[in-house]
C-alpha cells in the first residue's frame, strides 16, 4: 500500500475518481492543492500511473505554477505499460508492433464532438491501448472495424492492472466487447489492440502464481504481519492485513530489570528464546539496562551469586549470550538471533515447546541456571520441564499479546476473505474476541493453522480449522496453504 509509509498525524485526503462517482471535482483539487500549497504543508498529490498520461497532473502542475507554488513532479509507469506487462502483453515486440498508441476511451469515437480520429487509428501500424473505454468498448471497436481495421485481430481488456485481483479478458476485435460484457468486467480497465496481445497466451505470468484470486486474511500482529503478507502477496494473493493482536512491550523493571542484568554479567548456562518477538525484546531491553551499571552491580550481588570483583564487566549487546547454549523455538527465531550475530546452539525439527524439550533432553541442565525469554502469557510446559530436571529457571516475560480492535472494513475483510490465517493461540483467541466471540463470521473461509497448539486453542473456540501445517513454523503454513489451494476449484 502506498501510503503504508505515511506518519501517523498525516492528513490523509481522498480525491478518487470512477464512473459515476467523484469524490472532487477537478476544478476542486487544483484549488485545494494550491491552497496548501501556499500554507506551507508538505503535500503528496499521489496518483496511480503516471501523473501526465491521462492523469490530469499537466493541469494540476499549471494551477500551481499559475498560483506561484513550487512543485516537483515524478514520473509513474503509466497503466498502458504496467497493465499490459501485468497481462504477459508487451506494447511493442520486434515481430508484432514497432509502435505503441494511447488512448483516451472515454469519449465515443462515433461522437460528433470527439477528438478521436478512427481512420487513423485504424491505419496506425502498432498497438492501441485504450484507457478507461469499458464502457465505450463496443462503440470503439465497432468505429475501428468500420474505419479498415481487421475484425480478427487479437484484443484484451486488463481490469485491475497490477493488483491482486487483476482479471484479462481476451477476444479479437470483433468479439471482445461481447465477451468483456460476457465476464462482467468493469472500470477501471485498459484495452489492448493488435498483434502483440496475441503473446499474452505465452507470456501471461501474473495470473498464473498459485494464489492468484485468493484472498488470504493475515492475523498476526501487525509488526510481525508483513514478512508473511508480502511472501502470500509474491505468490499472487490478495492478502489483507487483520492484525487479531497487538504485542506490548513490558517496562524493563523489576524481575525483568534482574533478569537481564544477570544475562548481562553472564549469569545464564542456558537461554531458551520461544519467538523472534522475544529476541528482539531481549535486545531492546539489554540496550536498554545497559548505562546504568551502578544498578547492574547492586541487581548482580542481590540476585545473582557470582564472584565479581568491581573491575567486572557486562555486555549488554550479542556478548551477553557468548557463555550461554542458546536454544530457539522457530526458524523466524533463528532469523531473528542470525540478525544479531548469535547462531542457535538448539534448534528442535518441531517449533513448539515440546520439541524444544525434547532437543534439551540430552543437555545436563541440573544445577544450571536457565532463562527463558517470552510473551507473559506464555505455557508453562517447558520452564516445568527444565525445573523438574533440577535446572534453576527464571522466566523473563518480556511482552503480553493484547487484543487489537477491528474496524469495520477489517471485520469485512476477514468475512470475505478465502483463507484466514493462525500462527499463534493468541491470534486465534483475540481475532474471536474482536468478533464478539462469533467464530461463525469465519465460516465462509478456510481456516491454516501453524500447529497443534494452535489447533486446539482454534476448536476450543468453535473455529473450524481446515488445514494444519507438518512444519509448525512460517515456512510450513505457507506450504500448507500452497497444497490447499492447489486442491480447492
Amino acid at each position: 500500500d502506498a501510503l503504508a509509509g505515511a506518519r501517523d498525524d498525516c492528513d490523509l485526503r481522498y480525491a478518487g475518481k470512477a464512473p459515476g462517482d467523484v469524490a472532487m471535482t477537478q476544478e476542486e483539487i487544483n484549488d485545494l492543492l494550491v491552497e496548501l500549497g501556499r500554507a506551507g504543508k508538505r503535500v503528496v498529490r499521489l496518483k496511480g500511473g503516471d501523473p501526465f498520461v491521462f492523469g490530469r497532473g499537466g493541469e494540476e502542475a499549471e494551477a500551481l505554477r499559475a498560483a506561484g507554488v513550487a512543485f516537483d513532479v515524478v514520473p509513474g509507469v503509466t497503466a498502458g505499460v504496467a497493465a499490459s506487462a501485468y497481462a504477459g502483453i508487451p506494447v511493442t515486440h520486434r515481430d508484432a508492433a514497432s509502435a505503441v498508441a494511447f488512448v483516451t476511451g472515454h469519449e465515443g469515437p462515433g461522437k460528433e464532438a470527439s477528438a478521436l480520429d478512427a481512420d487513423a487509428l485504424a491505419a496506425f501500424p502498432g498497438t492501441l491501448v485504450f484507457y478507461m473505454g469499458v464502457r465505450n468498448l463496443p462503440l470503439i471497436a465497432d468505429a475501428l472495424v468500420a474505419a479498415g481495421r481487421d475484425p480478427a485481430e487479437p484484443a484484451a481488456v486488463v481490469r485491475r492492472g497490477t493488483l491482486p485481483d487483476q482479471r484479462t479478458v481476451t477476444g479479437t476485435l470483433a468479439d471482445i466487447a461481447e465477451r468483456v460484457a460476457d465476464a462482467g468486467l468493469k472500470a477501471p480497465a485498459i484495452t489492448v489492440i493488435g498483434p502483440a496481445a496475441a503473446l499474452r497466451d505465452s507470456i501471461a505470468w501474473f495470473e498464473r502464481r498459485p494464489l492468484h484470486g485468493r484472498r488470504v486474511a493475515v492475523t498476526r500482529a501487525r509488526a510481525q504481519a508483513s514478512g508473511l503478507a508480502s511472501r502470500l502477496a509474491e505468490l499472487g494473493a490478495e492478502v489483507v492485513e487483520t492484525p487479531a493482536i497487538r504485542i506490548e512491550p513490558r517496562p524493563v523493571e523489576g524481575e525483568l530489570a534482574a533478569a537481564v542484568d544477570a544475562l548481562a554479567a553472564g549469569a545464564y548456562d542456558l537461554v531458551c528464546l520461544t519467538s523472534a518477538n522475544g529476541v528482539r525484546l531481549l535486545f531492546d531491553a539489554l540496550a536498554a539496562r545497559g548505562p546504568s551499571m551502578s544498578t547492574l552491580r547492586r541487581n548482580i550481588r542481590r540476585n545473582v551469586d557470582l564472584d565479581r570483583d568491581e573491575g567486572g564487566r557486562a555486555a549488554f549487546d550479542a556478548r551477553a549470550l557468548a557463555g550461554a547454549t542458546v536454544a530457539a523455538i522457530g526458524a523466524a527465531t533463528e532469523r531473528e538471533l542470525a540478525a544479531h550475530g548469535i547462531r542457535a546452539d538448539v534448534l528442535p525439527e518441531r517449533a513448539v515447546a515440546e520439541g524444544l524439550v525434547e532437543a534439551l533432553a540430552d543437555i545436563d541442565v541440573e544445577g544450571r541456571r536457565v532463562l527463558i525469554a517470552r510473551a507473559g502469557a506464555g505455557r508453562d510446559l517447558l520452564p516445568d520441564a527444565l525445573a523438574g530436571r533440577g535446572a534453576l529457571v527464571d522466566v523473563a516475560a518480556l511482552y503480553d499479546t493484547v487484543v487489537e480492535p477491528l474496524d469495520d472494513a477489517a471485520r469485512t475483510a476477514v468475512a470475505s476473505a478465502d483463507y484466514v490465517t493462525f500462527t499463534s493461540a493468541s491470534t486465534v483467541r483475540k481475532l474471536v474476541g474482536s468478533l464478539g466471540g462469533d467464530a461463525a463470521a469465519l465460516a465462509g473461509a478456510r481456516a491454516v493453522s501453524i500447529g497443534p497448539i494452535t489447533t486446539a486453542a482454534a476448536r476450543e473456540l468453535g473455529v473450524d480449522i481446515a488445514v494444519e501445517a507438518d512444519r509448525h513454523d512460517v515456512d510450513g503454513l505457507i506450504d500448507a496453504l500452497l497444497a490447499d489451494a492447489g486442491s480447492q476449484p
